[in-house]
């Protein structure tokens, strides 16, 4: 007798709520403030220029990523609540043309005419559960779950923070090598990547070694940049 399959299943968070402001915020402090050690050490060899460095990028970028962050949500949810209200206005005005367009939905969805009919009349009955079904229906939002603009900014602020730090650490701790930084951002940039596969499909190998790639690059590019300025005497 075969066993009976799971009624339900859960899905990881594809929204990015949390996800996006954290991760993107850990990857880019580390990346950018790796990268930015990286250039002013190959510039010159005083470890309290490069420690400054790494110190005002770190603060320059997490205030500037929080700020982005929170503009950036707050303009998105100021325009979706604009939206929302249009279609509250539309559904207090015009509910027999809104109950129709509901239907019609739900016919475009497989639902049969006159069970689709029944259907948008019950959900119409209640002006708030009308309104978020419209607002799915039509905007892909849930008026109800909006993201938050200080929340996004908080998580953003910390993660690039916690990010940037790791490049700098050794320096705070009187090191004098590139090599004990470099090392500590690879091994970081490759567990970040490693991590991110928690929450996508990639392999944990692959998503690792493709932010270690990345970041070592931009590294290695500005480090670049740094020698050659710094041989140049600019």
């Amino acid at each position: 007798m075969s066993q009976r399959a799971e009624s339900h299943h859960q899905h990881r968070d594809v929204t990015g709520g949390w996800l996006r402001p954290s991760v993107f915020g850990a990857m880019d402090g580390l990346v950018s403030n790796f990268a930015l050690i990286a250039g002013v050490a190959g510039g010159t060899a005083n470890t309290k220029v490069i420690a400054l460095a790494g110190v005002a990028g770190l603060a320059a970028g997490a205030f500037s990523m929080a700020g982005g962050e929170f503009v950036s949500v707050a303009s998105q949810r100021e325009l979706a609540l604009a939206e929302i209200a249009v279609e509250r206005r539309e559904l207090e005005r015009n509910p027999e043309d809104e109950r129709a367009e509901l239907a019609r939905d739900l016919v475009d969805k497989g639902v049969q005419p006159e069970l689709a009919g029944r259907v948008a009349e019950q959900i119409s009955r209640d002006p708030e559960q009308a309104l978020e079904v419209h607002t799915r229906n039509e905007l892909g939002i849930d008026p109800h779950d909006l993201p938050s603009p200080r929340l996004a900014a908080v998580w953003s602020f910390l993660s690039f923070s916690v990010g940037a730090i790791l490049p700098l650490l050794p320096y705070l701790f009187g090191v004098t090598s590139l090599w004990l930084s470099a090392i500590v951002s690879c091994v970081a940039l490759f567990g970040a990547g490693a991590l991110v596969s928690a929450v996508t499909a990639r392999t944990w190998w692959y998503s690792g070694l493709r932010q270690l790639v990345v970041g070592a690059l931009a590294a290695a590019l500005t480090y670049g940049l740094g020698s050659l300025i710094g041989a140049s005497g600019l």
